[in-house]
This record gives C-alpha cells, structure tokens and sequence, in this order.
C-alpha cells in the first residue's frame, strides 16, 4: 500500500485516481445507458486531447490535422466489423454476396486486395495503431527533418486532413463514400448494441484511457518529458547541446498519432459507424479546443476539457437548437479568455492556493487561554518587586 501510494506521489496521479473514480464508479452509477454510452464517445475524443498534450503542450508543436488519426483508426476497425457484417448469408440479397453494401452499390463484384486481410482481427488491431503511426512518421520526418515547425506545419496538418477526406469521399466504392461505413453490429459475433456490450466497451475505454495518461505521464516524468520542455521553449540550445530535435518531435507526432487511432477504434465500437466528417478540418480543430479548454500541458485536464465541451455540445443542441453553435462559440471564447491555461490552469492558480491557505489557517480548539498576569508592583523602600502572596496553606521558608 505504502509503494503504492509513493508511486502515486512521484508521479502526481492524484488527480488521475479521481478521474478513475469518477469515470468508474459514479457516472456508471447515476446514468442510464444512453447517457452513459454518450460519455463513452465522449471519452474517444479524449485520446486525441491527451496527445495533444504531448505534442503541443509539451513538445510546443500545434497540429490541427489529429482528425486524420482518429479517422484512420477508425476507420481500420470499421473494415473488420463491416466484413463481418457482410458475411454471405447477411448480403444474399445483393447481386455480389459477401461484399459491403456500399461495393455492391458501385458495382464493384469483388472484394479489393487491400480489404481481404481486414479479414483478420489480430490484423486490423495493429493496423488500428500502425496506420496513424506510419502516416504520421512520414509527415513528422519530412518536415522537422528540414526544421518545417510553428505555423507551417499545422497549415500542413490541415492540407493532409482535407487530402484524405477529399480521397474517402471520392472513392466511395471502396470506402462508404460521404455516408462511410454504417450498421457495424457484431466483434466477433458479439453484439455490441446490447446494454450488457455498451457497459463493457465503456470500462474498456475507461481502462485504455487511464492507461494512456499514465504512459504520457511516465513520459513526462522522463529525461524526454524534460527535454520536450527544453525544445519547446529553447530549442536552439537544446540543439547545441548535441541532440536531435527532430527525432524527439517525430516520436511525440507518432504518440499522439498512435492514440489517436487507438481513439478512433474504439469510437467504431461504441457508435457503430465512421465517416469522413470525423477526418477533416472542423473535427481536428475541435479536437484541439478540447485540450485548449482542459489545458493543454493537463493530461487529466484534457480529458475533463473533452467531457465539458461535448456535454456542453449536447446540451446546447437539444434544448437551444437553433443557436447552439453561438452558445459553444461563446463557451470556447470565454473559457480560453478567463483561463487561458484552461480548466486546468484555473485549478492551480485558484483552487490549490484556497485549499492551502484553508489548511493553514489557525484552527478554533475550543480552549480558553488564561488572562495575561499584571506586571508587580515596586517596593519603594527597595525599589525591588513585591513579593507575591503564596498560596494558601503555603509558608515562606527562610534561607
């Protein structure tokens, strides 16, 4: 118990434990499933926020293509279960049994090579992680290689971001097209739209999310952690000090990348569907917002970011539908505003020095401190102090 909690100590996961119990134990017990599924996609959202504490809160580079990864990843679980939707017996009313819907649609009467291994389970959950890593490694290592960084490199985000949704929308035959990949409904054989399936891909997102925040918050802890600060904020002596920035940025893209699609996967499982609305611009910027408005160097605080602004997202668009958008603008603006290091940023500069000084405060015992005694008055014959009356039953002995 006692490592345990020095473990705890070292690597400042307090507030971690209560994001655990939170996500665990109390919003299992006060939401019904619905609700409860809703934060479960909420929470695959939160793998994007938390790598973008890494890259950009710590690694000091913003990119606004996270959508990318969160898409491919998505979309590699999506292959596997919408093949094991199509199974003969399931497509026999379309001209090609055994295809997905949408390739029968297109005439297309065989399945392409390059879906044939999604076939396997084991293979589409490397390529869940592979696939953002690899993508994300090629476009790391062509532009810090040639030191490409701040404002260029997130232009460049959003151009891959747009480029891949343009070519899913474009290729519809082999990728769903604009309405992507729908009525994904079995793992296995498992059905995943059962209330019991719903509870249990929750808690495995729960596990995998907390999992994540400890791997970054390792990280951070690390000599890597403490040289990402470095670059981010000298990088021209972190540079003449003999390392290779770009090689440390190139492995924090393709952690971010690798959540991201791990994110994605999971998004899949619990929604049931992927479409290129989660790959482009607007998503990736969105994403960003959630560890702008968390704070972007707060792992949990990212993660909290991400709940409020969903939650804030659903709200707002069930009960004011027709100014939602204007009321999660003016929700952004002000929060970043107020705070710019987000929800985060306000717990340190607030919260802990009130706690603070609430515990140092003098606390009221309930003990009454005796009245201060009189100074004595003087002997004028002597000049000296009176001496003070014993007590009673008390003689004076003489010396």
């Amino acid at each position: 118990m006692n490592t345990l909690k020095a473990w705890i100590t070292r690597y400042q996961l307090a507030s971690l434990v209560l994001l655990t119990v939170l996500l665990a134990v109390v919003l299992p017990l006060s939401l019904d499933i619905f609700r409860l599924n809703l934060v479960g996609k909420y929470l695959t959202y939160a793998f994007v926020a938390i790598g973008l504490v890494m890259v950009w809160g710590y690694g000091g580079v913003l990119s606004l293509g996270q959508g990318v990864f969160f898409g491919l990843g998505g979309y590699a679980m999506a292959m596997f279960l919408k093949l094991e939707a199509s199974d003969p017996e399931a497509t026999k009313i379309q001209s090609t049994p055994g295809i997905p819907d949408f390739m029968d649609w297109n005439q297309i009467t065989e399945l392409p090579a390059f879906w044939v291994p999604f076939k396997s389970f084991p293979f589409a959950l490397a390529a869940v992680i592979v696939l953002p890593t690899l993508l994300a490694w090629i476009v790391s290592f062509a532009m810090f290689k040639r030191r490409v960084g701040g404002v260029y490199f997130a232009i460049i985000t959003q151009a891959v971001a747009l480029i891949l949704t343009v070519l899913i929308i474009g290729q519809q035959g082999y990728t769903g097209g604009v309405n992507g990949m729908t009525d994904l409904k079995t793992l296995m054989g498992w059905d995943t739209r059962t209330d019991s399936a719903k509870y249990i891909l929750y808690y495995v997102c729960v596990g995998l999310l907390v999992a994540a925040i400890v791997l970054c918050r390792w990280i951070q802890t690390s000599k890597l952690g403490t040289l990402l600060l470095a670059m981010r904020d000298k990088e021209d002596r972190v540079r003449f000090s003999g390392y290779d920035v770009a090689d440390f940025r190139i492995f924090t893209f393709c952690l971010a990348a690798a959540l991201s699609g791990i994110g994605g996967a999971l998004f899949s499982l619990q929604v049931g569907f992927m479409s290129p609305s989660f790959v482009g611009i607007v998503p990736s910027i969105e994403m960003v917002i959630f560890a702008a408005v968390g704070g972007r160097m707060s792992l949990v605080g990212a993660v909290y970011g991400t709940l409020l602004v969903n939650a804030g997202k659903t709200f707002f668009s069930e009960s004011f539908p027709e100014v939602w958008l204007f009321l999660m603008a003016a929700l952004f603006i002000g929060v970043t505003m107020a705070f710019p290091m987000g929800l985060a940023g306000l717990w340190e500069s607030h919260v802990v020095p009130w706690w603070k000084s609430r515990r140092a405060a003098p606390k009221d015992t309930g003990v009454v401190k005796p009245a201060p005694v009189a100074p004595r008055a003087a002997d004028p014959a002597t000049h000296t102090p009176a001496a003070e009356p014993l007590p009673d039953g008390v003689r004076s002995q003489g010396v």
